[in-house]
């Protein structure tokens, strides 16, 4: 037996899913080993028979093969491939054409970027499908598609993609260098990308855009824009992201130009309500309550009537309650997460108020702010305005007004200072090609 062989047997000892299987073959008899978790075995042992069969099999084999390390064997293994061996042949080789098992999910409807009018497929798991959907919804020969294998261990596949009719050459090549350089990095999350191009840790904003919509990469890629894709992650990274990816989605365009215009003039009032919203309300009540007319101002200090709390430790509270509400939401199973955010919105509300806890306006503008914060395309940009909102609210509470006309101009210049990849994230149409 080959000392390959030996050694596979020792690495998958005590796997229940790592199987030999001896089989005869006209006058050869074949040692085959694989993972059943990964391989279709009756079907791979059917097209194994019928190559064997056809091609007068002489023991040669190995030739077509050449030696290989332990290390290949093994990846061969792992990515559900069969090894074969026999006593005619000096070293083993992978039966390439071994059927896998089907455990990737079909197409389905996206679950995280809704869609009313447009198409309804959406990203899966299987990296060589979701090419596909993109193929299918970008026919063009200018649609160039780089393959990248990552990490040494736990190898992971990239692909990268780009209209090279559209696409800056100098971006192309920054990012095929960087994933090239960092070959043998290991990467299984986006932070792990983010770091592989020299992402700073510090930045609340990502490089990369996320969807799971083939009409999104299309858009971006017109643009002159380049994807990637990692294998078992269901969504496309579109690189580099900017400022018009949070307010402008392609989708829009299924509907009548002034109605687009509509709804990203709407998520545009979105962000500004979110942003300045519970910074206003402790400004005009706690520190410049005489910007109010006498009946406004009235009003505000009669429904804070009996709350022993300054306003900001008022908003700050129930901002927490509402953040824990949104992050219990994401993480139950969805058939009681309704519930808790009615029990969370509703009766912790209400009983707040009625505790005289909070005042009756914060309700109301904490959840006018939290609908704004997600009307907004993407969950991240989301979080990034819930986020850029509390420092507004800092700056609120300490100086006012002024305080939240300078929050507002701080959020402004830290994201008009950030580039991506030597592109700007102001920029709104995209990136211009070289030429």
């Amino acid at each position: 037996m080959s000392t390959v062989v030996e050694q596979l047997d020792q690495i998958f000892n005590g796997s229940d899913d790592y199987v030999v299987i001896y089989h005869v073959i006209g006058k050869c008899e074949l040692r085959i080993t694989g993972l059943n978790s990964l391989v279709d075995l009756p079907k791979s042992l059917n097209l194994l028979e019928e190559q064997v069969k056809g091609q007068a099999y002489e023991g040669e084999r190995d030739k077509r093969n050449g030696k290989q390390e332990v290390s290949d064997y093994l990846q061969a293994l792992l990515e559900g491939k069969l090894i074969v061996s026999s006593k005619e042949c000096q070293h083993p080789w992978v039966f390439n054409e071994s059927v896998g098992l089907s455990l990737s999910r079909p197409v389905e409807g996206p679950t995280n970027d809704n869609i009313l009018q447009g198409p309804l497929s959406a990203f899966t798991e299987d990296l060589s499908l979701n090419l596909g959907l993109i193929r299918k919804e970008m026919v063009s020969s200018s649609l160039t598609v780089k393959s990248f294998e990552m990490g040494t261990g736990q190898k992971r596949n990239v692909s990268l993609l780009f209209r090279s009719d559209k696409v800056k050459q100098s971006l192309v090549e920054k990012v095929i260098c960087i994933l090239e350089e960092n070959s043998r990095t290991e990467v299984s999350t986006i932070q792990d990308i983010l770091n592989i191009c020299n992402g700073s840790k510090k930045h609340l904003i990502s490089y990369f855009y996320k969807t799971e919509l083939p009409q999104e990469v299309n858009k971006s890629l017109l643009a002159g824009k380049v994807v990637l894709f990692m294998d078992r992650y269901p969504f496309a990274l579109i690189l580099p992201n900017g400022l018009a990816d949070m307010f402008f989605l392609e989708n829009d365009r299924n509907y009548t130009y002034p109605l687009m215009l509509v709804m990203r003039f709407i998520r545009i009032i979105g962000v500004l309500l979110a942003l300045i919203l519970p910074g206003l309300y402790i400004a005009l009540v706690s520190v410049n309550p005489e910007m109010l007319r006498v009946e406004l101002a009235l009003t505000v200090a009669q429904s804070r009537e009996g709350v022993p709390y300054p306003a900001f430790v008022e908003v700050i509270l129930l901002l927490v309650v509402l953040e824990l509400i949104l992050e219990a939401n994401v993480r139950l199973p969805k058939s009681i997460g309704p519930t808790i955010t009615m029990v969370g919105g509703i009766i912790i509300g209400q009983a707040a108020v009625d505790a005289r806890l909070v005042s009756n306006l914060l309700i109301i503008v904490l959840a006018a702010t939290t609908i704004a914060s997600s009307s907004i395309v993407g969950i991240q940009n989301s979080l990034v305005i819930r986020v850029f909102k509390y420092i507004v609210m800092v700056l609120s509470a300490i100086f006012g007004v002024l305080g939240l006309f300078t929050g507002l101009f701080v959020v402004a210049s830290y994201v008009a200072s950030l580039t991506i990849l030597g592109v700007p994230y102001f920029t709104i149409k995209g990136v211009e090609r070289d030429g």
